[in-house]
């Protein structure tokens, strides 16, 4: 079998399922990781068993590492991006793409003029869950969709990441935290995205860090924490999305709900590869929970590298690409956008709806 050889960047908390992963897929050939702290890029190696520890310039260096997957914090996703790019390296980037929609567009214009491919979580649509909510709705199952509703609503992430001040500077915030789970499902399910409108808060100016080890640590808060918006599809779909970490009792709330002509479809959490999925029809009394009909139930981050893999091997599409990751970007700009303008944001980018994943 072809395999491709990959490098990751970034030896974080996301990195050790992404290592446990791209070893379960026989294409991927995992072969080095590399991170500014050069100590962590050695545990993270050891621990599961990449051959090599490097420092980030001689990763880049490495011909024979043909893809870089970049798990840096999101405002050096773009910097990332580029370098591997002009190192005639394909890219795929945990999210959000960039952090301006001019870095975004910076990406996608390196990696055209290079041919190389640009691929970016989230993946999480290409599991069993969504990929189950996609075959009904294309089945018909709930008729024509007309509405949907989305919710990310929880009390903020001071209260249990080591590190969290990232997640309220620029370039962070619920919705550039969250929505591109909720973004990228959407999109996935109904199609990409003609207009916004939104209006966005800062309910707290500072935020206590409660988890160690930085407990008692104040963040001063640069970005929307309370984001609430409509948004129009050009299927002629209508969607409202709500993302908060400013919900200090939590929320009852679900995800995703699909709203169609015969009945109305429960989507799972995004941020997750299983079910459950749930349908009532138009003339039934409750919901039923419809079995997983497709694979990756189970946590498969990297799925959406080994998508991108076999299409560079075999000249094929995928999924997880780079417009569809650039359409969710502008999507998260243009919630702020049209709070801070008072207007409907109409989108410039599109994408094609990803193909349902065999």
């Amino acid at each position: 079998m072809k395999k491709l050889k990959i490098g990751i960047i970034g030896c974080g908390n996301i990195s050790s399922i992404y290592m446990e992963n791209c070893q379960k897929f026989d294409h991927l050939d995992l072969v080095a990781c590399a991170d500014l702290d050069e100590q962590r890029a050695q545990s993270q190696a050891a621990r599961y068993g990449v051959p090599n520890a490097y420092s980030v310039e001689e990763l880049l260096a490495d011909p024979e590492i043909q893809l870089i997957i970049n798990l840096t914090i999101p405002k050096a996703h773009a910097t990332v991006c580029i370098q591997a790019l002009e190192a005639g390296k394909h890219i795929y980037t945990e999210k959000p793409l960039a952090v301006t929609r001019e870095e975004g567009r910076h990406i996608l214009e390196t990696a055209k003029k290079y041919n190389l491919l640009v691929g970016s979580a989230p993946d999480t649509f290409l599991g069993a869950g969504i990929q189950t909510a996609i075959h009904l709705i294309e089945k018909g199952e709930i008729g024509t969709p007309i509405g949907a509703s989305a919710f990310m609503i929880g009390r903020g992430t001071e209260h249990w990441h080591p590190d969290p001040a990232f997640f309220y500077d620029i370039g962070g915030g619920p919705m550039f935290d969250m929505g591109p789970y909720y973004l990228t499902a959407l999109v996935a399910l109904l199609g990409p995205i003609e207009k916004i409108s939104g209006s966005t808060r800062i309910s707290y100016q500072n935020r206590t860090v409660t988890s160690e080890p930085k407990a008692g640590t104040i963040i001063n808060v640069q970005t929307p924490t309370h984001i609430s918006g409509v948004i129009d599809f050009i299927s002629g779909a209508i969607g409202t999305i709500t993302t908060s970490f400013d919900a200090m009792g939590g929320s009852s709330l679900p995800p995703i709900e699909i709203y169609g002509s015969e009945g109305t479809l429960l989507v799972p959490d995004p941020n997750t590869f299983g079910g459950p999925v749930r349908i009532r029809k138009k003339d039934e009394k409750e919901f039923i929970e419809i079995p997983l009909s497709k694979g990756y139930a189970q946590n498969s981050r990297g799925l959406g590298v080994a998508d991108m893999v076999k299409a560079i091997l075999n000249g094929e599409k995928y999924r997880a690409n780079g417009e569809l990751a650039y359409h969710v970007l502008e999507a998260m700009h243009a919630f702020h956008d049209s709070s801070d303008n008072g207007t409907h944001y109409r989108m410039e980018s599109t994408c094609e709806k990803p193909e349902p994943l065999v």
